[in-house]
């Protein structure tokens, strides 16, 4: 048997984040493209080497974007939207940020919005969707794959490409006109496929990756049947296909992944291990099995020795090839745990990041080869003996449980989960309270975090500035956020999140049972990184978290002031989570600890709160027969979460970048007062669903796209909230951006909410 090692894909951004800081200093004018080029060009070449260092079979090219994956393949195939005006003389790389960011063209109003966003299945990054229509047309119309080939190929490095498969590409695409499937254009997209596999197996490529991820969802049939005819058509392009799969078993499309005229096909292990063995049994000798042992999604350290007695398998053993790479691209967690000389060295013992995954694929493949017991293989590779160690360190470790939380959960009522009275008694009670006009306007939590607030947060962190010295220059920053929101005209407040660093990191760092990296970035979109918290334990809180800030914000102002917090699911999905109890089991864990902080908002006479859940919709299953537990569950911990108020104070919850269509009727049972989602990218798309539904408490439909420098005209504002007003009472909306304004600047954020406001009294002017 022949083993080989290799990877589906590479963190992007650099050890040090190198791609966000070039990026963000090219947007500002301060590098030229060609400055920002070789930036990938050096990013490239270390991250390639590393690979090979690692002893890797293949180093990965296709998988670095300066933006999205996505984005690269809508370029690739010459599929970007009329709608942009596009000359074709613009350089490619400022047209992929156009499409990523939108346009602003002088004297035109409206502009061009960027690209709809949305979650990559069920992880916390975002790609860019292509917009088709029936007349869309493909051509292979970049180079860059090409070129970045030739890259490697120049370093004398053995090279396999990746692509987004073409079913997938389409899958993941919006259909911009009516009466027509994306389904339909395959037939004109796969002639451009054949021509890049040709072309890159001509050019050196030894194989060439696919991804087809959506073989791991519940397909129509109309999708299934156009799998094999389609790869019939690739497979006259003679390249080396490795056909990719992750995220999911694959189920009733396992016997088509596998009957495929491909030369190999890649499983992945952590979320389907049994597909790995199914697949072994059904492949032909003469095909490669690639095995994703090592988690791609998480950061503990693999069981080295589970995953040696899953390659010993005797149902493997009749393969001529296996390759071992991990479940998927490790684009999903940080670079190096060598970085983090803050965290313990049990903690830190029990990590793996990317790098850490390199080695643990050599480990595995030279004592796979190895034909002895586990101590005598233990000997030889220290590795062996470091991930038993650290798994049985981890499993008896006391700071993993905490009995006084196992005995609240047990002792838990059975209405913990229920307000005490239905929502028209609270919004009675409610509008009696707030007294706010039709249409409230609001923002959805955070004002920008701007250079000197990055600063001063750094600056306490060192020990250069004292506690009281920090707080005062915050609560600085706080009241000039509620000055500029009095003078805007908002009805509703928020204090601007000048002390969080992250709507998850901020929490997690004062919650018991979770650990900080300094350098675990992770991207989450273009130049976007996050930081995910490490929940290695028993959560709870040991002290108010929120409290102070918000009393205090609300003592500047006579309007509500909002207090934010981020929810039980949210705070879940966006932390690298333990894996020795079911996740459920943790959020229950953390809800009790929102819950606590709810109370003691509400004493301290905050009525309007807060508690974002983004993430809602990414947390569900890819598999529907899945999706009934996972609801239940993740409805109930964030009512646990907003229950132990009073009727008087008003629920509120965001949920961002998701689609809802399938799953409203357990959004509505989540039963917050004021719900507010993303639709400005969607045209109020989804708030069509909603008004269909007769969603029946308040709703905030985004009306500006946060995520794009340019700030709306009046008229566009207003004219999206028309649109909601036919599907949506006017008693039952508000309006907001569709996020929060962290990553944007003062004058667009004063801009576009002057701009919001004022469409908003324009309609209550109309209404009235």
């Amino acid at each position: 048997m022949t083993l080989r090692t290799h990877l589906l894909g590479f963190p992007r951004m650099g050890e040090n984040r190198e791609l966000k800081f070039a990026l963000e200093r090219h947007w500002r004018g301060e590098i030229s493209l060609d400055e920002l080029e070789q930036t990938g060009r050096d990013l490239r070449a270390r991250h390639w080497d590393l690979q090979r260092e690692a002893g890797l079979d293949f180093v990965t090219v296709g998988d670095f974007a300066f933006y999205d994956q996505m984005a690269n393949h809508i370029q690739l195939l010459g599929c970007e939207p009329a709608r942009f005006g596009f000359s074709g003389n613009e350089p490619e790389l400022s047209r992929c940020f156009t499409l990523a960011r939108g346009l602003a063209r002088e004297g035109d109003e409206k502009s061009c919005p960027a690209l709809e966003m949305t979650k990559w299945f069920d992880t916390n990054y975002h790609y860019l969707a292509p917009e088709f229509s029936a007349d869309t047309a493909f051509a292979l119309a970049s180079e860059r794959i090409f070129s970045e080939l030739a890259e490697a190929k120049r370093l004398g490095h053995p090279v396999k490409a990746a692509l987004i498969g073409p079913l997938t590409f389409l899958w993941l695409g919006k259909e911009k006109t009516a009466g027509f499937s994306r389904l339909d254009l395959l037939e004109k997209l796969l002639p451009v496929y054949r021509k890049i596999l040709a072309r890159l197996s001509a050019e050196g490529a030894e194989w060439v990756q696919i991804d087809e991820p959506i073989l791991g969802l519940d397909l129509p049939s109309s999708w299934q049947q156009a799998f094999e005819p389609a790869y019939h058509q690739l497979a006259s392009a003679n390249a080396q296909v490795l056909l990719a799969t992750y995220f999911s078993p694959l189920k009733e499309n396992f016997n088509l992944a596998c009957r495929l005229p491909v030369a190999g096909l890649h499983i992945d292990a952590a979320r389907a291990p049994e597909d790995a063995l199914l697949a072994a049994d059904w492949l032909p000798a003469h095909r490669a099995l690639s095995i994703g042992l090592i988690d791609g999604r998480n950061i503990w350290r693999a069981d080295l020795d589970l995953a040696l007695d899953f390659l010993r398998s005797g149902r493997l053993q009749k393969l001529r090839e296996i390759w071992l790479a991990p479940s998927c691209s490790l684009l999903h967690v940080p670079f190096s745990v060598a970085a983090e000389k803050g965290l313990d060295a049990q903690l830190r013992s029990w990590l793996s990041f990317a790098v850490e995954k390199l080695r643990e694929l050599q480990t595995l493949k030279n004592a796979a080869r190895e034909n002895a017991d586990k101590e005598t293989l233990a000997a030889r590779f220290p590795l062996l003996a470091q991930s038993r160690a650290a798994l049985q360190s981890r499993k008896a470790s006391p700071r993993v449980h905490a009995p006084e939380v196992a005995a609240r959960i047990a002792a838990l009522p059975a209405d913990i989960d229920r307000r005490k009275s239905p929502y028209p008694t609270r919004r009675a009670a409610q509008a009696a309270r707030f007294q706010l006009p039709l249409f409230a306007a609001t923002t959805i939590g955070s004002f920008p975090q701007t250079a000197s607030v990055r600063a001063l947060r750094a600056a306490f962190r060192s020990g250069k500035t004292n506690l009281a010295d920090y707080t005062a220059a915050l609560r600085e920053k706080i009241s000039e956020a509620v000055a500029v929101q009095e003078e805007l005209g908002l009805d509703v407040l928020v204090h601007g999140e000048a002390e969080r660093n992250d709507m998850v990191e901020y929490f997690g760092e004062q919650l018991a049972g979770f650990a900080f990296t300094a350098n675990g970035w992770v991207q989450s979109y273009g130049s976007r990184c996050v930081k995910p918290p490490i929940l290695y334990g028993d959560v709870s809180r040991p002290q108010p978290m929120t409290v102070e800030w918000s009393r205090f914000a609300q003592s500047l102002t006579q309007k509500p002031m909002k207090g934010m917090l981020t929810g039980p699911v949210t705070i879940l999905q966006w932390s690298f989570v333990r894996d020795d109890q079911p996740r459920a089991a943790t959020a229950e864990q953390i809800a009790l600890a929102i819950r606590d902080e709810v109370v003691d908002l509400e004493k301290a006479g905050i009525g309007i709160i807060q508690i974002d859940e983004p993430a809602i919709r990414e947390g569900l299953p890819l598999r529907r027969e899945h999706w009934g537990e996972y609801l239940a569950w993740a409805t109930r911990v964030f009512r646990i979460a907003a229950s132990g108020v009073t009727d008087a104070t008003q629920i509120h919850t965001h949920m961002c970048y998701s689609e809802f269509h399938d799953i409203l009727p357990e959004i509505a049972s989540m039963d917050a007062d004021v719900i507010t989602i993303e639709t400005s990218r969607s045209d109020m798309e989804l708030l069509r669903a909603f008004g269909h539904f007769h969603y029946p408490n308040a709703i905030g439909p985004g009306v500006y796209d946060i995520h794009s420098p340019r700030a709306p005209s009046v008229e566009e504002i207003e004219g999206l909230l028309e649109k909601a007003l036919a599907v949506i009472p006017a008693e039952q909306l508000w309006v907001n951006p569709d996020c929060g304004l962290k990553t944007r600047d003062w004058p667009e954020t004063k801009a576009a909410l002057a701009n919001m406001v004022e469409a908003a009294r324009r309609l209550r002017a109309k209404v009235k």
